[in-house]
């Protein structure tokens, strides 16, 4: 079979998805905008065959990157970035070079857009923030005093929490209306909750063969906005509620043949929503969580989700065994901030139980901060108390 793989060097450990695809049997061809000579030896000797353009954002470059595989090796039996940036060409290619793995054109708007992602969460019977689309200032205002301040506002069509706004006041109203980018916005109801995802690598046939999620503690949208740590942990273990929220979501869009991340609110108090402890719709992400994440499930479940996603591919299921049931967490610094703890005092405090430090990859660092630090616990209350005492700044 033919994968080809997009921009298989970014973010870096994406060269294990293609490791263990060749591992399996199959042609694996990538095409990205890096050097042929800037790849690891690992991503190398993971590909077939390499096509470099000068940028991924160029879909001209890219298609003739397909064809020109297309015409050397024959029908394209897979295609696949694992990455939300480029979801939608994904799609696109799939469409105009009829490769029938993997969403289409046609699909791509109940789970790239957030306003239409709602539907599927209703259907699948998540309760969902109330929302209105952004048009004038007048019309956000009425949004504003229907349900009340806080309101978050967002592009309908993004990534992560990039240019996300949390509006406090009419003033901060005006300033997103000076300073936003003429896209679709997404205005919401804010919710007091946790986000906790369920993270699960779906076969053919829309079932689960691993099922994992994360919890992050800190708020990832004011980790972006504010350059605030940021901290989160996988958990090999998913409460009932979740994991049965999470199945339903997959159900309600469809998956099928993908790694999928889908993030909810676990609440933090009562709300009109439901009550503390309730599960409530935030978004759908349908590739990998990102950055350093799957390494992270390895490291909570001592298994492999790289290999178990290539044995989804292809074989449509792995007989890779999880042998741990623990709690893997990161705790990430922002540069330039003051803490209890120096870089040095914690490597030492942690020397015995720290599996990885280390600075995180500039293109990563506005959603997960500069420098961390990686351990696992046998509990999510140790792993609360670690990041604390990781992150915990002097006293101003």
């Amino acid at each position: 079979m033919n994968f080809i793989y997009i921009s298989p060097n970014f973010p870096a450990n994406h060269w294990n998805f293609c490791h263990h695809l060749k591992e399996n049997g199959m042609n694996v061809l990538g095409i990205g905008d890096a050097p042929y000579d800037s790849l690891t030896t690992e991503l190398k000797g993971s590909l077939t065959e390499y096509y470099k353009v000068s940028s991924l954002e160029n879909y001209e470059e890219v298609f003739r990157a397909v064809a020109f595989f297309t015409y050397k090796y024959g029908k394209i039996d897979w295609l696949e970035s694992n990455n939300e940036y480029w979801l939608e060409k994904d799609a696109l290619l799939r469409t105009e070079f009829n490769i029938t793995t993997g969403f289409h054109t046609a699909d791509m708007e109940p789970v790239k857009y957030k306003s239409r992602m709602k539907e599927n969460y209703i259907k699948a019977g998540i309760p969902v923030a109330r929302y209105h689309m952004v048009d004038d200032y007048e019309g956000c205002l009425a949004f504003i005093q229907e349900v009340g301040l806080p309101v978050v506002a967002k592009p309908d069509n993004g990534v992560g929490a990039n240019d996300t706004h949390k509006i406090r006041s009419e003033e901060d109203l005006k300033r997103f209306f000076e300073n936003k980018y003429d896209e679709p916005y997404i205005m919401e109801e804010y919710i007091d909750g946790e986000v906790q995802t369920y993270d699960a690598i779906i076969n053919s046939k829309g079932e689960p063969i691993f099922e994992n999620g994360n919890v992050t503690i800190t708020n990832l949208m004011e980790t972006v906005s504010e350059h605030r740590n940021s901290c989160l942990y996988e958990r090999s273990v998913l409460p009932e509620d979740l994991k049965d929220a999470g199945r339903r979501t997959v159900k309600a869009f469809g998956v099928k043949s993908r790694m999928v991340h889908m993030e909810f609110f676990r609440l933090n108090k009562d709300q009109h929503i439901g009550k503390k402890g309730d599960i409530v719709a935030l978004e759908v992400n349908m590739r990998p969580s990102g950055g350093i994440s799957p390494t992270m499930m390895n490291y909570a479940n001592g298994t492999d989700v790289y290999k178990i996603w290539a044995d989804m591919i292809a074989f449509d299921h792995s007989d890779k065994d999880c042998v741990r049931r623990e709690v893997c967490c990161m705790a990430s610094r922002r540069y330039g901030r003051d803490f209890v703890l120096s870089y040095e005092e914690v490597s030492e405090k942690y020397k015995d139980i720290l599996i990885e430090e280390g600075p995180i990859e500039p293109a990563l660092s506005g959603a997960m901060a500069d420098y961390m630090y990686l351990a696992n616990f046998r509990t999510e209350e140790e792993a609360r108390a670690f990041a604390a005492d990781v992150l915990k700044e002097k006293a101003s």
